[in-house]
């Protein structure tokens, strides 16, 4: 067995369990020790998880050379747990915010005075997977960290004002980052319209009408379903011994009953688009912007490592095939970027395209089709290929390069691929990826010609179909 890095690991490895009492013990909940479930090692870094009995995912990732702790919780709730049909889209992003407030035992902003006067600093994010909240904090100052984040899980003082203020935020987040900007505009199109049944068709924010009706019922009762050890995963990176932290989490979250109520996840995967769909626009834009989304591959799909790589020799950089077409060669194009959702389900691979004056999207769009046709057919050099592969990879490791980029690694391939192994094997898939791969992977997911297209026109264009 692979020894972790820093501490003491005896207490742990005794027969994979840790005996320690639990601080905050409701009555009739009886807790016992946790358990090692898994453990993989990157490099020098080695990563432990355990689970507590009420359900509790806990990753260490211990690193003695840091010079900082980073602590994420992360559950298991994002857009896609929501009801489009009850209009209640944007709960988890409203708990984004609401989670800042205050507790049964701690008053409004508390939480982040608290972290700043100990030199640290806290934030969080949704997504269409997840909802995760993060601290980074000097080391001495890791138990206040279990402190407040095991008391939010449980114990938030929802009020009226509170969801009333936090909902009046929300609008104007909307407003800025949707209805006044043209790429939130377009991004949120290019879902609606590839998405037919699976959850992923409605934006993480919300619809504004469903922003404008939320209630303090609804807020609890989603908090209620949602919030709880047995939907959540802590990831703790950097700075610490593993023992003493672990016994802290199991002292403070120890005696939190487990829900016995949590909704079961029925989104049927869904490869969207299935055919080509296409919608335009008018907005305040120089000249016309394009949006593709192609049907992509899940997070934890065997076809990843080739997609991203595709992504990488398409959209990468100056020296990619689609910006040299586009910006350098034609000079049709002032910027071009790719993205592949990290998405736990199948999700897109969106290209977007910023076209220059008296250019337009269909242009583009031409040019596009034909380099995905030649990559379908002809692989790429093993010069080109291996240059690709080197730049995803330089980025990997710099993300891992900090504690910060490893407890959000951690944490997104936990609950993307259901185990956060996977992120340790990524290097190796990429390494993997071959000239026929690209090929073959761009042929099927990329060839048949199935294509979400949004184009936002400058105002005063004719807005019909691109």
């Amino acid at each position: 067995m692979i020894l972790l890095l820093g501490g003491s690991c005896a207490a742990l490895r005794e027969g994979g369990i840790l005996s320690v009492s639990p601080r905050n013990r409701p009555s009739g909940h009886t807790a016992g020790p946790p358990q090692q479930v898994a453990q993989a090692s990157l490099g020098a870094l080695t990563a432990t998880k355990w689970r507590l009995p009420n359900g509790l995912d806990v990753i260490l990732m211990p690193d003695g050379a840091a010079t900082s702790v980073s602590y994420m919780t992360w559950f298991r709730v994002g857009s896609r747990s929501e009801d489009e049909a009850a209009g209640e889209t944007g709960l988890a992003h409203l708990f984004e915010h609401l989670m800042f407030t205050q507790t049964k035992k701690r008053e409004a902003g508390a939480f982040d005075s608290s972290i700043e006067a100990a030199g640290g600093n806290a934030n969080a994010m949704t997504y269409y997977d997840f909802t995760a909240y993060t601290d980074d904090l000097p080391p001495a100052a890791l138990e206040l960290a279990v402190q407040l984040e095991s008391d939010r899980m449980v114990n938030l003082d929802l009020r009226k004002n509170q969801v009333d203020n936090e909902r009046d935020v929300v609008i104007e987040e909307r407003l800025a980052t949707v209805e006044d900007n043209v790429d939130g505009l377009l991004d949120e199109m290019v879902f609606k319209q590839a998405f037919r049944n699976h959850p992923y068709r409605w934006p993480v924010m919300g619809w504004m009408k469903d922003i404008k009706a939320f209630t303090e019922k609804k807020a609890l009762a989603f908090y209620k379903k949602f919030y709880a050890p047995n939907n959540a995963v802590v990831v703790i990176t950097g700075k610490f011994d593993p023992v003493p932290a672990l016994e802290l989490v199991v002292a403070y979250y120890g005696g939190i009953s487990p829900s016995r109520n949590l909704p079961t996840d029925n989104a049927q995967p869904e490869r969207a688009p299935d055919k080509e769909v296409r919608a335009a626009v008018q907005h305040p834009v120089p000249a016309d912007r394009l949006v593709i989304g192609f049907p992509a591959p899940s997070f934890g799909d065997a076809d990843r490592a080739a997609y991203e790589v595709i992504n990488e020799l398409l959209m990468g950089g100056p020296s990619s095939r689609l910006y040299r077409k586009l910006v350098v060669d034609k000079e049709i194009a002032s910027s071009v970027r790719g993205e592949v959702t990290p998405t736990k389900d199948p999700g897109l691979f969106m290209l977007w395209v910023q076209m220059t004056k008296r250019n337009t999207a269909a242009e583009a769009e031409a040019l596009i089709l034909a380099e995905i046709a030649q990559l379908a057919v002809q692989p790429p050099s093993a010069a080109e290929l291996e240059k690709a592969k080197a730049r995803l990879e330089t980025a990997f490791w710099r993300q891992l390069d900090a504690s910060h980029g490893r407890a959000e690694l951690l944490g997104e391939f936990e609950v993307t691929c259901n185990d956060f192994r996977r992120l340790f094997a990524r290097p190796a898939e990429y390494e993997k990826v071959s000239a026929d791969d690209v090929r073959r992977v761009t042929a099927a997911y990329l060839g048949p010609g199935a294509r979400s297209v949004v184009v936002a026109r400058p105002k005063g264009d004719s807005p019909g179909a691109s």
